[in-house]
């Protein structure tokens, strides 16, 4: 199948036959009960079968994430979505909503990584070399490097060491990940912060880059481990019998000019 094909839609994620559905070309009753669904995910997104450590590298990738409390303005706007309209679908779409540049998502980093990775093999320079320049490059251009930093953690983001252990352990760290840590040492050299941490998300970039991850598949996996907690917080809300939750008065300042239309509407030129 090409993208020049006649169809309307050219696919070979899923066939539905009379016998039996197959994924990638596999019969899903071969697969169930055979893969793990982490391991199943890898193959719908990739189109093969991941090797052991790949599988277990996914089952860290889907429980990496989970939840962070009220802390994640995507739970708050699922909280609050489904005090007006208590369906678990709404809870979920609003959640979504909420990933992006600065929360959860991956995508970003993951698209520096593979963009730097390819400009560092393409520049002739050393690893180290390359790094340097272009933390000297984005520094001049006042660009944040995505990935990097954190409001709590300083020196090491536990999470991110954990991840980082996990991917050496199952094989799945490689040279992504290396660039990606020679321009994090750049970045703190040059700014003098050397406590400006690596978090998770960055780490995660990094290792679905390895793993042959798009940027974009990135963001999907990162919203897929949220489900869990999402599902959780969504229940609980729909569960409480709270109606309509909004910011009350004593959490929220108001600019409490009060002007008067008439006097504005004539100095603007109106007449009636």
């Amino acid at each position: 199948m090409t993208a020049s094909s006649p169809s309307f839609w050219v696919s070979s994620v899923s066939e539905i036959t009379p016998e039996d559905i197959y994924l990638r070309g596999y019969p899903m009753q071969d697969v169930i009960g055979k893969l793990s669904f982490s391991a199943i995910s890898y193959l719908l997104i990739r189109g093969r079968i991941p090797t052991p450590g790949e599988a277990r590298m996914m089952d860290v990738i889907l429980s990496s994430i989970l939840d962070y409390a009220l802390q994640k303005s995507g739970t708050i706007a699922a909280r609050a979505i489904v005090s007006v309209n208590p369906q678990m679908t709404a809870g979920l779409s609003a959640a979504m909503l909420g990933a992006g540049a600065f929360a959860v998502s991956p995508e970003d980093a993951g698209r520096f990584i593979l963009e730097g990775v390819a400009k560092w093999k393409a520049s002739g320079l050393d690893m180290k070399e390359h790094a340097a320049a272009l933390v000297a490059e984005l520094r001049a251009a006042k660009r944040r490097v995505p990935g990097f930093g954190h409001p709590v953690f300083r020196g090491v983001d536990p999470r991110a060491e954990k991840l980082k252990a996990f991917a050496k352990e199952f094989g799945v760290w490689g040279e992504a990940n290396e660039w990606y840590a020679a321009v994090h040492e750049a970045f703190r050299q040059a700014t003098g912060k050397p406590d400006l941490v690596m978090n998770d998300v960055g780490m995660l970039a990094g290792i679905m880059t390895q793993m042959g991850f798009t940027p974009a598949e990135m963001t999907g996996l990162a919203l897929q481990s949220t489900f869990p907690g999402l599902i959780a917080h969504i229940s609980e809300e729909l569960q409480s019998g709270v109606i309509n939750r909004i910011i009350p008065d004593s959490n929220a300042e108001y600019d409490r000019t009060h002007r008067s239309l008439d006097t504005d509407l004539a100095a603007a030129g109106w007449s009636f």
